[in-house]
């Protein structure tokens, strides 16, 4: 390897674009206001502005491939509105329809659970408060990752997500990262 490449795991906030580089010149916020990252660096899938968590940035573009894939789980963190029953989760494990592309997809089988409120700090944008009903959280593990995927599982099965954190890719762990914190890391996977 006569090119030293490096990676960085980073705790995306709420409110920020999975970028460098922003495509509609909109005023949004971009990873690189985050910190001062080498040049050529990109990040390895994305979470949408709406989404916060674990998201890798590297300057090897060979290792987008392999942490994309289906191989490499990914554990997302969702407060979803209203609480959530066992058989909501029970259709979750087994696959629900959504669209993608202008077309239905059955999701595959996941790892879906109940998860007790995992107390992450208040993010930018005020959620909602209790006035406006009960919430809950569940752990939704997948190896696929269509366009807010998530999002649309929990919609498809009456629980629309309010908050969505990804806390896992692979075996690294968003642990307690600071929002916005950026670590780097010899390998990603």
């Amino acid at each position: 390897m006569s090119e030293k490449h490096r990676h960085f795991i980073i705790n995306k906030p709420y409110g920020y674009i999975s970028q460098f580089v922003n495509p509609n010149k909109r005023k949004k916020k971009l990873l690189g206001e985050l910190f001062d990252f080498p040049e050529g660096t990109m990040a390895i899938g994305r979470l949408d502005v709406a989404s916060e968590g674990l998201l890798f940035l590297t300057t090897d573009g060979k290792v987008s491939f392999e942490i994309r894939s289906k191989k490499i789980e990914k554990e997302y963190y969702v407060q979803v509105d209203g609480i959530i029953t066992q058989e909501a989760i029970h259709q979750l494990k087994k696959g629900v329809e959504i669209g993608f592309d202008g077309k239905k997809y059955l999701t595959k089988n996941c790892d879906a659970r109940f998860i007790e409120n995992p107390n992450f700090p208040k993010r930018s944008m005020k959620i909602r408060d209790e006035r406006h009903g009960p919430t809950s959280w569940v752990s939704i593990t997948l190896t696929e990752g269509k366009f807010r995927q998530v999002r649309k599982m929990t919609a498809a099965v009456g629980f629309p997500t309010l908050r969505l954190v990804r806390v896992r890719i692979g075996s690294i762990e968003l642990g307690d990262l600071e929002n916005g914190g950026v670590v780097e890391v010899k390998k990603l996977n």
